[in-house]
């Protein structure tokens, strides 16, 4: 079981309290057992219980070997700090991998925006959605940005489709149903989800 901590006590975030636990089982589709296991884990690579911003570009860095994984890293770890203290915690860490895991296309739409959303105001700007596409493009090592490729023509693009009342914001909805209905933008802005649609579409037809 998880540790009891006292309200005026300074949590140590290398340990997991009950209400952590309690958390983790309400919110996420892990069992007790899988979220001590994912716990253990956690420790081995984290000691202290804090996920800094170097050790986390150096896991980007094993899967993105040829990328420069930097500023995509950036903008993911700022999103799973949910607390802004500027790093990650067990709670915090274990959330986000739910929803990789285990998280429906919206849920994934979710925390897809939450990752470009850099400043947490629920909107994302063409000047921030530039960015995006740079460290995209820096992540997969692309080098052909010239002509309809640069992030500037990708933007323009992504913003004719997105952004209907042409105020050049993308709020948080917009982005959601907007990658629903199109393809093409689920396959810019969010890649790892399109199977995703495509296997609970099938799933949904076996049903019907």
């Amino acid at each position: 079981m998880g540790n009891k901590t006292s309200g005026n006590e300074k949590k140590d975030p290398a340990i997991l309290t009950d209400e952590d636990l309690k958390t983790l089982k309400m919110n996420t589709q892990y069992t007790e057992e899988e979220i001590l296991a994912w716990h253990s884990g956690f420790l081995k690579d984290c000691p202290t219980g804090k996920l800094d911003k170097k050790q986390f570009l150096n896991v980007y860095r094993r899967f993105y070997p040829e990328g420069k994984a930097d500023k995509y890293c950036n903008f993911v770890f700022k999103a799973f700090d949910i607390d802004n203290n500027n790093w990650i915690d067990f709670t915090e860490f274990l959330l986000a991998v739910d929803v990789s895991q285990h998280g429906n296309l919206e849920d994934k739409l979710k925390l897809a925006f939450g990752i470009y959303d850099q400043n947490k105001d629920g909107q994302i700007n063409r000047k921030d959605m530039v960015k995006i596409i740079e460290a995209m493009y820096d992540l997969a090592n692309e080098e052909d940005r010239a002509g309809l490729k640069s992030p500037e023509k990708r933007v323009e693009l992504i913003m004719h489709r997105l952004n209907k009342d042409k105020d050049d914001i993308i709020l948080q909805n917009e982005f959601i149903q907007g990658c629903l209905r199109d393809e093409l933008l689920r396959k810019i802005l969010a890649p790892n989800t399109a199977t995703l649609q495509e296997d609970q579409t099938t799933n949904a037809n076996h049903e019907q």
